[in-house]
């Protein structure tokens, strides 16, 4: 069973917008999944969607199996959603706002406080426990809101900007965290996000959206074959033969494009032979971002 299923989705709103039109993907159990693309790319829409907040204009949604509109209380019971302004009461202290979670989700006091005082340390509130929330920063907010989510140990976890406002060190240990769900529990994590290098360094897989269209989805390595077609590589050398097409960057240092990284052996024994000193050969992968203004553009890719 996939933890996540999305067949033919369409959402229009009673205004006449489109906010989603024909989306289809799966999410396997485990997977950090980038659900990426700008505001008003249908990312929010698509998470209401699955956690039954909105009803679908046309298509099915299943989370875990269940129908999150028909069986939206069984399902919230095993998932976790954190948005930029996730619910939480300023008059109670950090640790008593993860109690009242906790039980809220049918924990006793006692595996609440555990959950608590295990969650604050591995996101080092461990200090601010007792502080009222009213007194925490943007940062502590941020990072307790994401423990308040996982109280309950969801299943599967529903992430909207979750390093927004996080300082780099924060960001670090909210990244490690998710990574641990994910390996070491299973966690599956549907991360919505319009920072592409962000998602790329945490991620496994990617549904990239505009418009409420999905471009595209699949790991990084996916995406870039079918996204393009050539090879970048970048060569230091102090002679390139005027034979080779290349793009010089500067003095010693040229861009070229390639059919394939099997091209570069020939390559370089070409610039040798011609009395050329390699100092540096170095392919270049296409970066999510590469691939996405490339679909944006018609690229190759497809869903």
């Amino acid at each position: 069973m996939k933890a996540i299923e999305i067949t033919q989705l369409e959402k229009v709103y009673s205004d006449g917008k489109k906010a989603l039109a024909d989306v289809s993907l799966k999410v396997s159990q485990g997977t950090i999944f980038g659900f990426l693309g700008p505001n008003g790319a249908g990312k929010t829409t698509t998470v209401k969607l699955l956690n039954g907040i909105l009803k679908p204009t046309d298509g099915e949604t299943r989370v875990l199996g269940l129908d999150p509109v028909k069986e939206a209380k069984k399902l919230h019971q095993s998932t976790g959603i954190l948005t930029e302004h996730a619910g939480m009461y300023d008059h109670l202290s950090g640790l008593d706002n993860l109690l009242f979670f906790g039980q809220v989700f049918g924990l006793t006091k006692a595996e609440s406080q555990a959950r608590a005082m295990q969650l604050l340390e591995k996101l080092e509130l461990s200090e601010a426990a007792e502080v009222k929330l009213k007194s925490y920063s943007t940062g502590m907010r941020q990072r307790l809101s994401l423990a308040r989510t996982l109280i309950h140990r969801p299943k599967v976890l529903f992430l909207d900007e979750p390093t927004s406002g996080l300082d780099p060190e924060s960001t670090k240990k909210v990244n490690q965290l998710l990574l641990e769900l994910s390996k070491e529990e299973g966690t599956t994590i549907f991360l919505c996000t319009h920072q592409l290098r962000y998602a790329q360094e945490i991620c496994n897989e990617y549904g990239l959206m505009d418009n409420g269209q999905l471009l595209a989805v699949g790991s990084l390595e996916e995406l870039r074959k079918r996204t393009f077609n050539n090879q970048k590589v970048i060569i230091e050398t102090d002679t390139m033969p005027s034979s080779i097409v290349s793009k010089q960057i500067n003095a010693a240092i040229y861009e070229l494009t390639l059919s394939d990284k099997t091209e570069i052996p020939q390559l370089v024994k070409e610039i040798v032979t011609q009395g050329g000193n390699i100092s540096q050969v170095t392919p270049m992968d296409y970066s999510l971002e590469d691939i996405y203004f490339a679909l944006l553009e018609g690229g190759q890719a497809h869903v």
